[in-house]
């Protein structure tokens, strides 16, 4: 079995990947990571300073990731639902 290497094609992908710190609003979370997000402002992570792109939720603070759902009240919902069109189901 031969493997045929190529190479990526050229004048399509971004020149300008830098890291970004990239900061989670809902627990002032920041964590680095390679971008080409466009920001005008910075912050300051151990000593240097990177471009800054805010979050409103990011793997530190997402039920999924973190295991702390929020509880629905799923039983007041059904309850509210049936009484409300209780009326359409006289027979």
């Amino acid at each position: 079995m031969h493997l045929k290497i190529t190479e990526m094609k050229k004048g399509i992908h971004p020149e300008n990947y830098r890291l970004v710190a990239f900061k989670d609003m809902s627990n002032n979370d920041i964590f680095l990571a390679k971008s080409t997000a466009q920001t005008s402002e910075t912050v300051s992570v151990e000593g240097v300073d990177y471009p800054l792109v805010k979050l409103e939720i990011s793997r530190t603070s997402h039920p999924y990731y973190t295991g702390k759902a929020k509880l629905v009240d799923t039983a007041g919902r059904i309850d509210k639902f049936k009484t409300k069109y209780a009326k359409f189901n006289k027979k």
